[in-house]
């Protein structure tokens, strides 16, 4: 990953997606914004408490800040699904200054439109941005242990195939800050459900205990959907930074019991 200040913010990168000159990302840390505790201080979700006003400043921020102007970050409801939308130039910039407008019921986009950048929210759950250099076709995902389940990962690839003709061969993946198998504990029923999907990579469920409360690796579960999609694994940036561990620079929602903010991960194709 790499890290670089962009008129005073701190702003990530992926190795894999930084070789493409055809598009634009980034990732936001939590830190150079207006929010106020708890959500302090660039918060990007208008819809966990915090001052609207304070979130659009926010956004319009991390805009100027990265060179992408805000009407065109497009943003999902996010409601921990399996669904993936089209976006169009119709469908630009929505959610991108109100949250009644964003694009509902998803939890993945993908486009082959240049100008618009696809952009999700995230704290603690995983994101991933994807890019076909050679269909010129990009898309995000925000996968939590619901999404996982519902294989946000894999149908987000299926959707490109079908969508934009990609090869799952040509596609670089890159995924970023979430929680990791060391702080993500979940209970007996959860784990239930990841070894029906998961039964043969016993490694995704870590130190089960006689309680049946284990640690869940969503790096390693995305990643295998991944490469069940056809995906090559040196084509897939693994940041490996545990949301929980590091809640200084990135928002937890596992850390703050659900009072946080939101940071962001986004996409854009360059026009010609």
């Amino acid at each position: 990953m790499i890290k670089k200040t962009m008129d005073s913010l701190e702003i990530l990168f992926f190795e894999n997606l930084s070789a493409y000159k055809e598009i634009k990302h980034f990732l936001s840390v939590r830190t150079g914004g207006f929010s106020k505790a708890p959500y302090c201080s660039l918060n990007l979700g208008f819809h966990v408490g915090d001052d609207p006003e304070k979130v659009l400043k926010n956004r319009r921020r991390l805009a100027a800040a990265i060179g992408i102007p805000l009407n065109q970050f497009t943003i999902a409801e996010q409601v921990h699904s399996g669904n993936v939308r089209i976006i169009s130039d119709e469908t630009r910039g929505r959610g991108s200054k109100d949250y009644e407008n964003a694009i509902k019921g998803a939890d993945a986009m993908v486009t082959n439109k240049a100008g618009i950048c696809l952009v999700i929210l995230v704290a603690d759950c995983v994101p991933m941005l994807f890019f076909d250099p050679v269909q010129r076709a990009i898309g995000v995902a925000h996968a939590g242990w619901r999404g996982t389940l519902k294989c946000i990962a894999q149908n987000t690839v299926k959707t490109l195939e079908t969508a934009f003709g990609s090869s799952p061969r040509d596609i670089v993946v890159g995924i970023g800050p979430s929680i990791g198998p060391c702080c993500y504990s979940v209970g007996p029923e959860v784990i239930s459900q990841f070894e029906n999907i998961f039964p043969t990579k016993k490694e995704i469920i870590v130190n089960k205990s006689d309680d049946g409360t284990s640690y869940v690796d969503l790096w390693l579960a995305n990643i295998d959907q991944l490469l069940q999609s056809g995906i090559e694994r040196n084509n897939i940036e693994l940041v490996e930074i545990c949301t929980r561990d590091n809640s200084d620079r990135f928002f937890s929602y596992r850390q703050r019991n659900g009072d946080t903010g939101r940071f962001g991960a986004g996409i854009t194709l360059v026009p010609y």
